[in-house]
């Protein structure tokens, strides 16, 4: 469903949240709003992805066209739907999976509210062990991953790889949304576990 564009950039459909979501991330959505279930249908259909940008003025929902598409940060991250269900006519639950992050450059918006990008793709982080100085960062992530459980907690553990802790804890600590976008736009995995450390010091945490 997405078609390129030049630059090595493609069209992606875009779905602006209040929320942040991360690679190897675990993202459920209650999907009732018809041009987000057509999206979600085609991309079912075609095996398709579509991207989750977080909302910085707006709403999700959008109740006055006139009013158009909320503004939305310029990284998202790609997002693969990997279980639905439809419980009733009109409401479908999916499962989503976080794979690599984007840049948006430029969007548009259709008939119907849908909101598509012009996407370049940011290069993964160069794989790091995690050191000895983050070791408690990791301990705090084993049990925070015990408490959420399996549902909200991605199936396989890469307690060594520093991006994947990184990702996972600015994911589910109670951070304010602008500093998990933060998180996401770093490009440096031994930096976001300083800042996660260094704020979990500062709350007292560890």
């Amino acid at each position: 469903m997405a078609r390129r564009t030049s630059r090595d950039s493609r069209n992606l459909p875009l779905f602006p949240l209040h929320t942040v979501l991360f690679p190897g991330g675990m993202l459920p959505l209650r999907i009732f709003e018809q041009r987000y279930v057509d999206m979600a249908k085609s991309c079912l259909a075609s095996e398709g992805t579509f991207g989750v940008v977080l909302i910085t003025s707006g709403d999700e929902v959008i109740r006055d066209k006139a009013a158009g598409a909320p503004s939305f940060a310029a990284v998202g991250t790609e997002a693969r739907i990997v279980d639905w269900d439809m419980p009733q006519l009109g409401i479908l639950h999916v499962r989503t999976e976080g794979l690599q992050r984007f840049s948006v450059e430029r969007h548009s918006v259709a008939t119907n509210g849908l909101v598509t990008g012009d996407v370049v793709a940011i290069a993964d982080e160069p794989t790091c062990a995690v050191t000895q100085r983050f070791v408690p960062l990791v301990k705090l992530l084993e049990l925070i991953a015990a408490r959420v459980g399996p549902q909200q907690f991605p199936p396989e553990r890469r307690y060594d790889d520093a991006s994947w802790v990184g990702y996972r804890l600015a994911e589910l600590l109670p951070l304010p949304l602008s500093i998990k976008q933060s998180m996401l736009e770093i490009n440096d995995s031994e930096v976001r576990l300083s800042v996660l450390m260094r704020f979990l010091s500062d709350q007292g945490l560890l």
